[in-house]
């Protein structure tokens, strides 16, 4: 079963085709230099460039998977992104795989944003179920329980700031340009932690959920009290400037990326006292950034269970990643109608998939 994969949720638009075998082709075309001028996703401009690039890569894909004269009769399955993100690029998306469902009749599939990123750590992996779902981005930080690949719960979820924006947020307050999350990796490799120097912020409770204000504004005031450790300023690519950067700011980088990861494991630990996982999942763009993995790498060891995370390119916004979740709910059987609707951040993604025939091998 051959499936195309659409995401446009944010800043990249993105496609790919995925079968039974794994990826047959993937292209995608990130919008970061554009909204850097910015210091941010500006959606209007977001939405735009999604429609503008959407075809054109539609027709990269098609030469790079070499399926023939017509490819439409190759394809079994449209997955597209329904939500959550910016609610423009997903207009643009959706709008597009219900137009190609539409005209080429072929069954078209919602997917979940942040289950598909979950599902990225399964293209290279056989994922041992129950799993624990770590899912950590740029607007998003949440627990699931993972039962199977289409059967996920939510345990605990973002009440606030999420752990990529955090990162983003200390990264542009020290000087460094959107977008600054592997950036501040980078400075972080350089530095020294100190578990001291930032809090753990909203552990000292009894629930799943994560809320990272406090961290950002313990983050903002010890730039504030530190204004000579700011990442200098200069016409060359902040990367080639890394090492012109202060040991202090490298070892506070590494300081707050340590925070961040040990909060998600003291959540994540403590999630595995309502069942006992046989995995763990760590999926999304936080997911690439080293204290992460070390971390959660740790924490599988002292469980003695298996850790399974996306390589590095699958763990942004990618549509590998939906293509192979619109690939298990086809399996599954689910299937949507034309009256697929997106879905913006804030609000839940309903499970009002159809049944389509049967549940296939």
């Amino acid at each position: 079963m051959l499936v195309l994969g659409i995401e446009s949720s944010c800043d990249e638009t993105a496609l790919a085709l995925v079968d039974d075998s794994g990826v047959r082709a993937a292209v995608i075309s990130s919008q970061a230099d554009i909204h850097a001028l910015f210091g941010g996703v500006v959606p209007e401009l977001a939405s735009r460039e999604h429609a503008r690039l959407i075809g054109p890569l539609l027709d990269s894909l098609f030469r790079q998977a070499d399926l023939g004269d017509d490819p439409w009769k190759a394809i079994d399955r449209i997955a597209v992104t329904r939500g959550p993100g910016l609610m423009g690029s997903l207009l643009v998306g959706v709008a597009f795989a219900k137009s190609l469902a539409l005209a080429h009749d072929i069954p078209l599939i919602g997917v979940d944003h942040l289950q598909g990123h979950l599902l990225a750590a399964d293209l290279e992996n056989s994922i041992v179920w129950p799993a624990l779902g770590v899912l950590i981005s740029g607007g998003h930080t949440h627990l699931y329980r993972m039962d199977g690949p289409v059967d996920m719960t939510v345990l605990g979820k973002t009440i606030d700031d999420a752990a990529g924006e955090a990162c983003d947020k200390f990264a542009k307050a020290a000087g460094l340009p959107y977008p600054g999350g592997a950036l501040l990796d980078a400075l972080g490799k350089k530095g020294t932690a100190d578990p001291h120097l930032f809090p753990r912020p909203y552990t000292h409770n009894d629930n799943l959920d994560f809320s990272f204000s406090g961290l950002k504004t313990a983050g903002a005031l010890w730039l504030s009290q530190h204004p000579h450790a700011h990442f200098p300023a200069g016409d060359t690519p902040a990367r080639e400037r890394l090492d012109l950067a202060s040991q202090e700011l490298c070892d506070a980088a590494a300081s707050y990326l340590l925070a961040i990861a040990e909060t998600l494991t003291i959540k994540a630990e403590r999630a595995m006292h309502l069942f006992t996982p046989k995995s763990i999942v760590v999926a999304g763009g936080v997911a690439a950034n080293s204290v992460v993995r070390k971390t959660f790498a740790d924490l599988a060891e002292k469980k003695h269970i298996p850790l399974f995370i996306p390589r590095l390119s699958l763990c942004g916004d990618n549509a590998v990643m939906i293509a192979r979740a619109g690939w298990h709910m086809a399996k599954a059987g689910r299937v949507h109608d034309l009256s697929l609707s997106a879905i913006p951040r804030g609000q839940v993604i309903p499970q009002d998939w159809k049944p389509f025939g049967h549940a296939l091998p």
